[in-house]
Order: C-alpha cells, then structure tokens, then sequence
C-alpha cells in the first residue's frame, strides 16, 4: 500500500495518494468534457461550472452510500463520520453517480441545458476520471479482490509505519480488481470516443457507458472481497447495476425509435425532419 505521499512534519497535514489522484482525475475529466462540449455548441463557462457541482455532488453521493452500506461500522462513532479517515478513503462510486446525476438533472434544467447532448459531453470524461481514481483505490489498498493463485495476484504490505488503513488482508495474492476496473474504464472511454462521432441521437453516449459500466461493475464485484452490503443476495453495486441496465436499455431504445424525428446538431435537442 501506498496511501500516503507525504506529510508536513509540524502541522499534521498529510498529502493522500487517493486524494490527488482523485483531483487529477476531475481535472482529467473535466478538461475531455469542456473539449466534447465545445464542439457541440455548448457554453464552456457553464460546462465548468456544472463540473464543479457534478464533483462536489458526487463526492458527497459516494461518502453517504458508503456509510449506509458500512452502517455497522460508523453506527455509535458519528465523530468519524467526519473525521479525515473518511476523507482520505474511497466512497462507494455509484453513490456518487446517482448523486451527480440527481444534481446534473437540476442544474441543467435551471441553465436551459439540454440534459441528453450535455451528458453525452461528460461520459466520456466520467470513465476517464474513474479509471484515474481506481489508481487511488488501488495505492489505498481498498477496494480489494479475492485470493488467488494465479499470475496476476498482487500482494498488498503494511504502510512504512506498520499501518492497515483500510483492512486489506496482508501477505495474500490477491486478484487486483482496481486495475482490472481501471482498464475496463479505459476501454470505455475509448469506445465512447468513437461512439459520439457516430452517435445516431442524443443520449446515445450517456446511455451507453451506463449500461456498458453496468455490466463491467457488475462482473468485477464477481471477484470482489470487501463487503460492502448486499441487497436480495447482490451486492450493493450490483444491484444498483441490475436497476441501471435495463432503464438505460428502454430509453437507448426509445430515442433511437424517435431517430427519424431527431437529428444530432449543435442547434436544437430534437430537429424535426421532413418525411
């Protein structure tokens, strides 16, 4: 494990390895999305703005889901709800997800953005920025997989002072399930960048990496072994990925139905055309 950078002897501060790369990983992110914006007509200034409480929503969206689904070890310790042990730990990620969606959905109406080409802009920024933090996960040491024996095994150690922050099992290979996500992500990015160019409606590109993300999260919590809470036999993430797929699935299907009565432009949400 290597979760932290360095400290600032005096003051107490210490430089997360998860906390940077989550901040490079929204710079990453946000700087794809303000590009793909930009060549669809939208408003750069509010794309960075949006950004900003797309971020802070889903930082707070990921810390919450992860309290409720670990409720067993911050019920009777609601200082350390706050404290900066949290801070500096991964959230559940589709906490976060569904918390910037919900805050996507107002403040896009609230600005008069339309919500399916604006998202199409930040999909693909969203798997980047994700395979970015899996890094962080993965210097944490949270976010673990199962023991293995095979070749890809990774065995996590104590931090140079003797510390298990996040209660990885030590000495044991294990299956490095943030790297296989991260390279899941980055597949995704890629095939959302060449979807958008090929894209027959808007939404298409936001729909997609939900159900492509679906179905990747939902394999890979296969392997995982951190528990994070199960709900009729799933866990938490693979039941919200079995909800996900099947809603993006009928709206994918819906607007590609509505196809002939929409066009992809830079000008209007829906264009009608002559028949």
């Amino acid at each position: 494990m290597f979760p932290e950078l360095f400290k600032i002897p005096g003051l107490g501060v210490t430089l997360w390895t998860y906390g940077l790369l989550i901040a490079i990983a929204f710079i990453a992110g946000l700087w794809i999305t303000a590009k793909l914006a930009a060549s669809d007509g939208l408003p750069k200034n509010k794309i960075y703005d949006l950004g900003l409480y797309i971020f802070a929503s889903a930082l707070i969206g990921s810390k919450l889901l992860m309290i409720v689904t670990e409720w067993d070890e911050y019920a009777g310790n609601w200082r350390r709800i706050f404290s900066l042990d949290l801070l500096s730990s991964a959230g559940v990620y589709f906490g976060g997800f569904l918390a910037a969606l919900i805050t996507s959905i107002i403040m896009m109406r609230r600005w008069k953005l339309p919500w399916r080409r604006t998202a199409d802009a930040f999909a693909p920024g969203l798997a980047l920025g994700h395979a970015i933090g899996r890094l962080g996960c993965f210097a944490a040491g949270c976010c673990w997989g199962k023991p293995t024996s095979s070749w890809i095994g990774v065995t996590f150690k104590l931090t140079k002072d003797g510390r298990n922050l996040t209660g990885v099992p030590i000495g044991t290979p294990l299956i490095p399930t943030q790297l296989i996500e991260m390279g899941s992500n980055l597949v995704i990015f890629a095939f959302l960048i060449w979807l958008r160019k090929r894209r027959a409606f808007n939404g298409q590109v936001i729909f997609a990496y939900i159900m492509i993300y679906s179905i990747a999260r939902f394999t890979i919590e296969f392997w995982r072994d951190d528990d994070r809470g199960y709900v009729l036999g799933l866990s938490t993430s693979q039941f919200i990925s079995a909800a996900l797929f099947p809603a993006s699935l009928l709206l994918m299907l819906y607007y590609w139905r509505r196809n002939d009565a929409e066009k992809v432009s830079s000008g209007s949400e829906v264009a009608p055309q002559a028949s």
